[in-house]
């Protein structure tokens, strides 16, 4: 198995491999080169997120300042909105629904180590996939760990550490991110607090 297979296969390897630092470097020149764009170049930065992630859907904005290991192993639906600080450790799949959108400063884990000291003087990692589905809303500053699947039209609140799956239609905060309910008939009358939706 390459080191480039074993990336993505969920198993150790070591991440100091040359072969993977140049193909790394590659991926990183092309989020620089994104990075460095304005704002009103729009047409620029389509184009850039194109080349440097692995898919990217119909009607996405990133914001600038976008971060990420790889970028080429992360896959947008349509419709997919980052705030600034979106971190992509995207070293294995990282997999996002339609209509999602991201606040500032979220990160996305797909990379971790071993916990024994010695393997990780080494440079021991491992990676596993995570999965966003559609409808989704992460807010700021939320960290995603490796191997998690947040179901469709899920709420994730600010500050959260999603260390397990989170079901579908649900509302979850906290570190670590739990339950707090479930999506129900007062969110369709009440936006936020005692705010009413009035469109």
């Amino acid at each position: 198995m390459t080191v480039i297979e074993l990336m993505k296969s969920g198993k150790l390897y070591l991440c100091n491999d040359e072969e993977l630092l140049k193909k790394q470097r590659q991926c990183l020149d092309k989020l620089f080169e994104l990075n460095q764009t304005r704002p009103s170049e729009l047409e620029k930065r389509n184009a850039l997120l194109q080349e440097l992630l692995a898919e990217v859907g119909e009607n996405c904005y990133v914001e600038s300042p976008l971060h990420a290991n790889w970028g080429c192993n992360t896959h947008f639906g349509d419709n997919v909105y980052a705030n600034f600080n979106l971190t992509l450790v995207d070293d294995t799949d990282i997999f996002i629904g339609d209509n999602v959108m991201f606040g500032p400063n979220v990160t996305l884990a797909t990379a971790g180590h071993p916990v024994e000291p010695e393997l990780r003087r080494k440079t021991a990692q491992f990676n596993l996939p995570i999965y966003v589905g559609n409808n989704v809303w992460i807010g700021a500053g939320t960290v995603v760990l490796p191997s998690i699947r947040i179901g469709e039209n899920a709420v994730i609140g600010a500050g959260s550490i999603v260390t397990k799956d989170i079901p579908a239609n649900v509302v979850a905060v906290g570190n670590p991110c739990r339950v707090l309910r479930e999506i129900n008939d007062r969110d369709r009358e009440y936006y936020y607090k005692n705010l009413k939706i009035e469109i």
